[in-house]
């Protein structure tokens, strides 16, 4: 076991400095885990970052895996702004005619033609997720939590969602109170193409020129490209427990984005305020809906953006609260608690490990807020 203190102990009281080293400590001691990375702050300035377990330390890179989704969706909303794309436009008028056609088909219907970009960054449209059980074969969820890498592209994944998969219900009426929402990945494929087709764009360029330089984030970028920061240090690898997993093939073909705390907790601050925006009132886009998804019934979800519940037993001084952010399947976090002005973002780098990162941030708010 290696541990890395706080880079930023000196802004937090020694006492929560103590606590929250236990708390990385502890959970990196665990037989399932390999290593921690957290990292903490609130809007009166206190900041707190520390790692545990082998090669771990505040500072490095990881692979964020589904909080990529709140970076597609800061993408979304800045080509609506300019004009690239419409949120309330059907996909059939962005997506060529072999990808959209009968992608969606509900009783024998074709449905399609009633998805819109909205439908996708909500998890509203009804399609299945590419990810998840599918006739023919394992589930590609199956084979990344075995360790197995797997290469897949664009096609691929539509193949696997129109012929292998059915959809969970027909796309919502987003004009009603409520909606029915399914998570899925299929959904925001489609969204990265089709802000690829409208700006000219490589997904990779989109997220570096128009969010990662703005920033500043010189340590977060795509698999197909590379950290700005020639100095950035190698990710950690993604573990089966403690077994370390090859992945390359997965890592390029997720089209998930590397990243360290410090940045993502700069990004979550920039997309909650406003900054990454024309006019900052467009932010509240992303959680003007708040679904709950039938496949993670714990969860609500609006714009690319999770929303999760802490309650007053968890949280007896201050509770009940919401998170706000997105999580990953890899055990990764971004949230953001607005009435505690707290920002949180970690990683276990774990093949498996969806519902760990809500413990660990609930963990960490008792600590904090005591």
């Amino acid at each position: 076991m290696t541990h890395a203190p706080a880079a930023d102990a000196a802004s937090v009281p020694s006492e929560l400095d103590r606590e929250l080293t236990a708390l990385v400590d502890r959970l990196a001691a665990r037989r399932r885990l390999h290593h921690v990375i957290l990292a903490v702050a609130d809007d009166r300035g206190r900041s707190w970052s520390g790692a545990a377990g082998p090669g771990a330390s505040p500072e490095t890179p990881f692979f964020i895996a589904s909080i990529t989704k709140r970076f597609i969706a800061t993408l979304v909303l800045q080509a609506h702004e300019r004009g690239e794309l419409d949120l309330d436009a059907a996909i059939m008028a962005y997506l060529p005619a072999e990808v959209a056609t009968r992608l969606h088909v509900w009783k024998g219907v074709d449905r399609t033609p009633e998805i819109t970009v909205r439908h996708l960054a909500s998890h509203t449209s009804g399609l299945p997720d590419f990810y998840e059980r599918r006739r023919g074969g394992p589930s590609l969820y199956r084979q990344l939590r075995a360790g197995h890498d797997l290469a897949w592209g664009f096609d691929d994944a539509i193949a696997i969602a129109r012929d292998e998969q059915r959809p969970h219900f027909p796309p919502q009426d987003l004009s009603a109170p409520r909606q029915r929402a399914s998570y899925s990945d299929t959904g925001f494929l489609l969204l990265i193409r089709i802000l690829e087709l409208v700006t000219g764009l490589s997904f990779a360029q989109l997220v570096a020129e128009r969010i990662a330089e703005p920033l500043g984030l010189r340590r977060t970028w795509h698999p197909a490209g590379a950290p700005a920061d020639p100095a950035t240090p190698a990710p950690l690898p993604l573990h089966v427990r403690r077994r370390p997993a090859r992945l390359d093939g997965v890592y390029a073909s997720s089209h998930d984005l590397f990243s360290t705390t410090a940045e993502l907790l700069a990004f979550e601050r920039a997309l909650v305020s406003g900054e990454l925006f024309a006019d900052p009132a467009t932010s509240a886009l992303l959680t003007e809906r708040r679904n709950r998804l039938r496949n993670a019934p714990s969860l609500h979800y609006g714009l690319g953006t999770m929303s999760f519940g802490v309650s007053r037993l968890n949280l007896p001084r201050r509770g009940p609260v919401t998170l706000v952010g997105h999580s990953g399947s890899t055990g990764t976090w971004l949230f953001s608690c607005p009435e505690l002005g707290v920002v949180l973002a970690g990683t276990v780098d774990q093949t498996q490990a969806q519902v760990l990162p809500f413990q660990i941030m609930v963990r960490c708010l008792q600590r904090w807020t005591r």
